[in-house]
């Protein structure tokens, strides 16, 4: 690497990173909040152990480490059909009513039903999102429709036009792949369901989170 030659071993020396230092964060009802679980996923072969945290929290520690410097690895769900990686987006579009903002139900519901889910998975423009609480994520991950299929590199934050949150993410599909170098940007509402876990630098933590957890 760089003109020179490394064992795994020497090489994963050389970064001068202290393993300790980094913990691993999920979110399920299934299990005791503020608790360290055994997260029940096909990839935890090893059976590895995370910190459980309310989907509030965890949405809360991700934006700590990402406006304090630091970054987040995410492991999470890409087979909703509102992730497009050549259109560099993850969203979480929605046709309930009740889930848009009063500006938006004209807007949307005198649409055709057709004309609407078109629309919603064009990409041109924000659409109104599915909010996401602790209840839904259960269920999706008891329906096996959020699963641990892939891993990506959080590296930034920055809000749409309408204030959503979205997350600059690095995948590893190469940077041909899209129009924005093999980055896309992951909706709020999108990570809020989808994401399995997070790993992150335990100062990336919030003091009073952090002391629910006994870090």
């Amino acid at each position: 690497y760089e003109g020179k030659e490394y064992t795994p071993q020497s090489f994963a020396a050389s970064l001068d990173l202290n393993l300790n230092d980094y913990v691993e964060l999920t979110s399920f009802q299934m299990y005791p909040f503020y608790e360290e679980v055994e997260l029940t996923i096909p990839d935890n072969w090893m059976h590895a152990r995370y910190y459980n945290l309310p989907i509030d929290e965890l949405m809360e520690v991700m934006n700590n480490a990402l406006k304090n410097g630091y970054s987040v690895c995410w492991d999470g769900d890409v087979s909703h059909n509102g992730f497009s990686h050549p259109n560099g987006l993850a969203i979480l579009p929605t046709n309930n009513p009740e889930e848009m903002i009063n500006a938006e139900i004209d807007k949307w519901t005198t649409l055709s039903a057709k004309d609407r889910e078109r629309k919603m998975q064009s990409f041109e423009s924000p659409v109104p999102e599915m909010k996401v609480d602790d209840n839904k994520r259960q269920f999706t991950f008891n329906n096996r429709q959020t699963t641990d299929d892939h891993l990506m590199h959080i590296t930034g934050m920055l809000k749409d036009q309408n204030g959503t949150i979205y997350y600059k993410t690095k995948n590893s599909w190469g940077e041909d792949r899209n129009s924005f170098g093999g980055y896309l940007y992951m909706s709020e509402p999108f990570c809020r369901l989808q994401t399995v876990a997070i790993m992150v630098h335990k100062d990336a933590i919030p003091k009073a989170i952090r002391k629910k957890l006994g870090l």
